[in-house]
């Protein structure tokens, strides 16, 4: 027997018009993705960005029966489905405004990891971005870091390949559900991902990889990390989408410079230009720029400095009962300024208590 309430979850990803980011707003003022579709027509219309028009389709709408069709499917085949209020959602993504509703995994994987990379670069990979991605990889695995990529021609799946070579955990986000593996040759690349991390979407069985959902899952890329790394790039294409997209989410872009008028390095080179993307040149760049090296010493630091105040105290047991939690949400809950917050916060990075994590995030060291 299926859980009632993923009926509703699924459901609402299943009305079309809504959206994620609509989907989010209905659960919010309705109370739960059920009282979505319990709520009468003229309450709905008054909620803001949906009106009359969309409310009449939620209320039209039968989707139940499809969504109770998909669940048979993800309970058979052994799929982890995720709901952003979930608290196994990827906290990184949750902060993401247009992250999916549902998430659905396969395999052995922990999205919470310490550590975040994605991986995304050229179909066509020279033997220059070849070895780049390889010796980056073999580098990485010494943070014990989970590569994230796209299960692509390319970059992509060397990104998996060397992972899987290196015992490290790495997870492709689909453009498609998870009833078929696109391409087909990397068929063989999943199956052993699903040991050690394995396959992630926000796409239903029976979607088909068309060309408008690899934009869409890029978005995934960008936000279950906290890197995004360009190896190889044409002056246009999905890398350089990602990259975009990982800005705007304010995650650090790293890109691996090339030689000048190198078709396959013009998109890297321009993000390095345009001071979009960090130039890497080896594991030490990003090891150096996201603070890695200082996590080793933090840990020294916070057993010299145990006095607390009573404001650090107050911040310090807040995350304990929440494990990560935005910046935002912690004024909300210590109904302290945002200034003082900030600074009883950043005292607290410095005595090594706590981290900064991306999207203005904090928890515990």
């Amino acid at each position: 027997m299926f859980d009632e309430q993923l009926k509703y979850k699924v459901g609402i990803t299943l009305i079309e018009g809504i959206g994620d980011m609509r989907a989010k707003k209905l659960i919010a003022y309705c109370g739960g993705a059920e009282a979505v579709f319990k709520e009468k027509k003229s309450a709905l219309q008054k909620i803001p960005d949906i009106g009359k028009a969309l409310a009449e389709v939620v209320v039209a709408q039968d989707v139940l029966s499809q969504a109770e069709e998909e669940i048979e499917f993800i309970e058979k085949n052994s799929i982890t489905p995720l709901f952003y209020l979930d608290k196994g959602y990827p906290i990184r993504l949750k902060h993401c405004d247009d992250s999916p509703v549902m998430l659905y995994a396969k395999g052995n994987m922990n999205l919470n990891a310490e550590k975040v990379v994605s991986i995304v670069g050229t179909r066509n990979a020279t033997n220059y971005g070849k070895k780049i991605c390889e010796k980056l990889v073999e580098e990485l695995a010494r943070h014990n870091v989970l590569i994230i990529s796209g299960l692509a021609y390319g970059i992509d799946i060397l990104s998996h390949k060397a992972a899987l070579k290196n015992n490290l955990q790495t997870v492709a986000v689909l453009g498609h559900g998870l009833d078929k593996i696109y391409p087909q040759q990397h068929r063989s690349t999943s199956a052993k991902m699903l040991g050690n991390g394995g396959l992630v979407t926000d796409f239903l069985p029976n979607t088909k990889p068309d060309r408008e959902n690899f934009p869409k899952r890029n978005r995934i890329v960008a936000g279950l990390a906290d890197a995004v790394i360009v190896i190889e790039s044409a002056a246009s294409g999905g890398s350089l989408i990602t990259a975009e997209i990982a800005n705007s989410y304010n995650r650090d872009v790293f890109a691996v410079p090339g030689k000048i008028g190198d078709n396959y390095s013009e998109g890297c080179n321009w993000l390095i230009k345009i001071n979009k993307a960090a130039l890497l040149e080896s594991a030490k760049d990003i090891q150096y720029l996201m603070g890695w090296e200082k996590q080793g010493k933090k840990s020294v630091q916070k057993k010299l400095f145990v006095d607390l105040n009573s404001e650090e105290e107050l911040l310090v047991k807040l995350l304990k009962q929440n494990g990560e939690i935005p910046i935002d949400r912690i004024c909300l809950q210590t109904d302290m300024p945002m200034s003082k917050t900030s600074s009883v916060l950043l005292k607290l990075e410095f005595k090594g208590v706590v981290r900064s994590l991306p999207g203005k995030v904090y928890a515990l060291n």
